[in-house]
């Protein structure tokens, strides 16, 4: 009986050192949860790594950038398929309509129909990363991204570049206004 009971009694010390094991702590430079994981066929589909080279592909985020195709990015971003360029603003309080105002002649924009897809298949979206939290979006910003043709799907900068990535990978026309992690 004395084993048992020491047994159960280091049982506690044991589920602890295991929860340290599997939730390390944070780094500032995180790589994107694989997808791996979901699929059980990866051995023989390898979607992920098969990505065309001239598709972008976000590959990691730190709190002040990000990894597109092996090369970093300082600052913000915009992505409109598969073009990228820098962009302004470098908080959530900076995002308006005037700092979105290429969305107004950028072409093609997100709802036009793709030529790798259907005719009748569009993607309407623009995905807003804000950054470490997701935050409220101005209905005067939400009014303007409608005017444009697009639906607004804000979320975290974390969340938002894998949504990009998935869909881009679809080989959907898919536009992304982020900030950096860190921004608040």
């Amino acid at each position: 009986m004395g084993l048992r009971a020491r047994g159960v009694g280091a049982l506690p010390n044991l589920i602890r050192s295991l929860r340290k094991e599997a939730h390390p702590k944070p780094t500032n430079q995180q790589s994107l949860p694989s997808l791996r994981r979901a699929f059980s066929l990866y051995d023989q589909i390898n979607l992920i790594d098969n990505v065309p080279d001239d598709q972008l592909r976000f590959q990691r985020y730190t709190e002040t950038g990000f990894r597109v195709n092996g090369v970093d990015y300082e600052g913000s971003l915009l992505c409109v398929g598969n073009m990228l360029m820098s962009w302004a603003p470098t908080k959530f309080s900076h995002v308006t309509p005037d700092s979105l105002s290429v969305f107004q002649i950028v072409r093609p924009i997100p709802g036009a129909p793709c030529s790798r897809l259907s005719s009748s298949i569009t993607l309407e979206i623009l995905i807003l990363g804000t950054g470490r939290n997701i935050e409220p979006v101005d209905p005067e910003l939400r009014r303007f991204i409608r005017s444009t043709g697009m639906k607004l799907e804000a979320v975290d900068s974390r969340n938002a570049i894998s949504t990009y990535n998935i869909l881009n990978e679809e080989g959907r026309i898919v536009a992304a206004a982020l900030l950096p992690y860190g921004a608040s």
